[in-house]
């Protein structure tokens, strides 16, 4: 008998309608796999009766379980027309609010890098994305039903008639729905894991990596395995046959290649060595409710959104303005646009975050200033925006 590929793994994931009832999956719902870490640990309490022997008797069946995740993804191509991305039920359980799907436009004439007018009403609320060529901005403020006014520029003016391409919208919201994620290996008898009841806690989105990889961690409700499943178990009857495979073809997006624009400067910040942006629900499971060994749904706490940033020091007007902020305590906006091609493009969207004074390095040949933990701030659920096109 042989020992189990880890390669020979594909995972699903799907929202749920009520925490903790897995919903029915198909192909379209699979994402790309890279690594799932899933424990279970069973409440160990301490027995204080007195059995005449020093040997522990164990505890009964029924105490409290708690589970735990974390997984990576790659960020793919997001084939236009096929709807929100198969990875959208990650960032809807992250974020909180459900994903906006905006079909596009056409520019009109009177278009500048930064206000685009629109051949017919856009459509757009303040946070939403709009993509153009291999570029994607935000909505920095709607000036009417058929002008915007976006966070950063294009490189080049969207011509009269120009395309404004479809994109996938991911926003903050109060409360957090949950998801289920199905892990399905060969051969088809071997162990299958499906994790209900899955509350993202973090999310991580790293720049500058050989590839773009997705990060999200938190808790689920239980692991179900099919070598002993019970009838109920995630609201099931019968263990989730994995759907019929089909093609999964795509492209992993290069982790090198994107932009980053930092306040209202002109043009992208080129001197970024690395950034990372973190996403910190706080959550606190109902775990410790009377009646049940499992928890019964997600209570999400006070969000953090944080950045760390490092880049290489120079004597422009632009690094010097950046330590300015830092020094007088002014919130600036951060957009990082992760890919350089269309149907391959992320954007993350800060839109006020106070700086950090940086910590200068210079171990290597050539200064850096690293920026930690600066803290995103807002008035309501407006702390990040996540975007894909």
């Amino acid at each position: 008998m042989a020992y189990i590929s880890s390669n020979a793994n594909r995972w699903y994931c799907a929202k749920e309608a009520s925490y903790g009832v897995a919903p029915t999956i198909s192909a379209a719902n699979r994402i790309p796999a890279v690594k799932l870490s899933a424990h279970q640990q069973v409440a160990r309490s301490q027995r204080k009766d007195k059995t005449g022997s020093r040997t522990w008797a164990g505890n009964p069946t029924g105490m409290r379980r708690q589970t735990t995740f974390n997984l990576t993804s790659y960020m793919r191509d997001w084939p236009t027309g096929t709807g929100l991305p198969a990875y959208g039920p990650l960032f809807e359980a992250v974020m909180g609010a459900a994903g906006v799907l905006w079909a596009g436009g056409n520019a009109a004439g009177g278009s500048t890098a930064t206000t685009i007018r629109f051949t017919s009403p856009h459509r757009l609320a303040p946070g939403q994305a709009v993509s153009s060529g291999a570029e994607i901005r935000f909505v920095a403020a709607v000036a009417d039903s058929m002008t915007v006014v976006l966070n950063a520029p294009f490189t080049a003016v969207p011509a009269p008639g120009a395309p404004l391409g479809p994109t996938a919208t991911y926003a903050l919201g109060s409360e957090l729905p949950s998801v289920t994620l199905f892990d399905y290996w060969d051969p088809v008898t071997a162990v299958q894991r499906v994790l209900a009841g899955a509350a993202m806690n973090t999310l991580s989105v790293k720049l500058n990596g050989d590839f773009q990889e997705l990060q999200f961690g938190g808790m689920a409700q239980d692991i179900i395995d099919s070598a002993s499943f019970q009838s109920g178990e995630g609201g099931l009857t019968s263990f989730p046959a994995e759907p019929g495979l089909s093609s999964f073809s795509y492209s992993p997006v290069p982790g090198n290649l994107g932009q980053v624009w930092l306040g209202v400067l002109p043009t992208a910040f080129l001197t970024v060595s690395s950034a990372t942006v973190d996403l910190h629900n706080n959550i606190n499971m109902r775990a410790n409710e009377f009646g049940s060994s499992l928890p019964r749904g997600i209570a999400p706490g006070a969000r953090e959104v944080t950045m760390a940033l490092e880049l290489f020091g120079q004597d422009d007007d632009a690094t010097t303005g950046l330590y300015q902020a830092a020094r007088q305590v002014s919130p600036l906006s951060v957009m990082f646009q992760t890919g350089q091609a269309s149907t391959q493009l992320m954007g993350v969207y800060v839109k006020s975050i106070v700086p950090d004074l940086p910590q200068f390095d210079d171990t290597d040949h050539r200064l850096k200033w690293r920026f930690s933990s600066s803290r995103a701030q807002g008035t309501a659920n407006d702390e990040l925006v996540v975007a894909f096109a």
